[in-house]
């Protein structure tokens, strides 16, 4: 085992007692969006096991179009707020650290849908993933109240007293929308260039950082690949990704969390380095890494009910000892079973369980 992997971390005001993080995996128990005690007890039994930072499942920004299903937690309005308090005091008090993970699916809404089935859906141009034109562009004032929205959501985080927050711009939703080139045609600000479709998502940084101040943590979670198009890249060398990232670093971000569909693959050509290694290597800041730790099987089968068999984690010890990358996210591992991580340090390795898909509909 790495002993690295049970050392502590430190970032700005977060301390956590090891590199264990808990992946943001999106669930559907929040009935008209707001989370229960069940959910509070969900977190806090990860907590209790040890898991250094929980990253919760996604939470939507109070844009009208955010969400696509009534069941996604809501972060805003009185009620879901309180609902919130209640996860990260059960979270504190299991021994815990906790972020939100701040969410708006964008484009990927269908009309009709969500919190406000009425409400437009929001996207960098109305195109979808496919080149249609389905609506108009957003005006510079509703992608101005986009950003925003982010902002009021860190705003209440640090009021709630979260540990950090983390803005997902992944996966092709609605900042990853503004990212790639396909969805986001945009003339002027924010679009054009890669680098210049980066700046919506460097504007909600430095908006987040102007709500919650200095010593809280800004993690930003991005990806190559789109739910739409899986073998879509926004870089395609070092040197673009190095272009990339300063955008985001310059905008003051603290944790980069690099999502890929298996941790040990290699992001480029002629180095072993995957995309937190690199991320790390051309920022300088702490990353996290994610993608199938400890299974044999990567989540796009998950989505479809599949079972995945538990995997040794001698490459990530590997890649630890090595230093590539700073705090490992673990998902379907740690929905199946909350003491995933407690198994792991008494080595108990044996007691890891397979994943069965039927966890998806279920909170252990």
């Amino acid at each position: 085992m790495s002993s690295l992997l049970f050392e502590q971390f430190k970032c700005k005001g977060l301390s956590l007692e090891n590199r264990f993080v808990m992946a943001p995996m999106t669930r559907t128990f929040s009935p008209n969006g707001i989370p229960g005690d069940n959910v509070a007890e969900y977190y806090a039994r990860r907590a209790a096991a040890h898991v250094g930072l929980i990253i919760t499942e996604g939470t939507v920004t109070d844009r009208p179009g955010s969400a696509d299903n009534n069941n996604y937690p809501k972060f805003y309005g009185e009620t879901a707020i309180n609902a919130w308090k209640n996860v990260v005091t059960s979270t504190h008090r299991a021994g815990g650290k906790i972020a939100p993970q701040l969410w708006h699916v964008g484009m990927i809404r269908k009309p009709g849908t969500g919190h406000n089935p009425d409400a437009q859906t929001d996207g960098p141009s109305g195109i979808t993933h496919s080149g249609k034109s389905i609506m108009p562009a957003p005006t510079d004032e509703e992608v101005a109240d986009m950003v925003s929205s982010y902002a009021r959501s860190a705003r209440d985080a640090k009021t709630l007293g979260f540990d950090a927050i983390e803005i997902h711009g992944a996966h092709g939703y609605l900042i990853d929308q503004f990212f790639w080139g396909v969805m986001n045609k945009r003339e002027g600000k924010y679009g054009g260039g890669f680098i210049e479709r980066a700046k919506f998502a460097a504007d909600v940084i430095r908006e987040c950082r102007r709500e919650i101040g200095d010593d809280m943590p800004i993690i930003l979670r991005w990806s190559q690949w789109k739910q739409q198009e899986y073998t879509a890249r926004l870089v395609e060398t070092p040197k673009e990704m190095e272009t990339f990232l300063k955008v985001f670093v310059d905008a003051g971000v603290d944790i980069l969390h690099c999502s890929q569909r298996r941790f040990w693959e290699p992001e480029f050509e002629n180095s072993s380095l995957n995309l937190a290694g690199w991320a790390k290597k051309l920022t300088g800041l702490p990353t996290i890494s994610v993608g199938s730790v400890g299974l044999n099987g990567d989540f796009f089968g998950a989505f479809a009910g599949q079972s995945s068999q538990a995997a040794p984690l001698d490459k990530l010890y590997e890649m630890m000892d090595r230093k590539e990358f700073d705090l490992i996210a673990v998902g379907r591992a740690l929905l199946q079973d909350p003491e995933w991580v407690k198994k792991v340090k008494e080595g108990r390795m044996d007691e890891l369980k397979d994943y069965d898909g039927k966890a998806l509909s279920t909170l252990y």
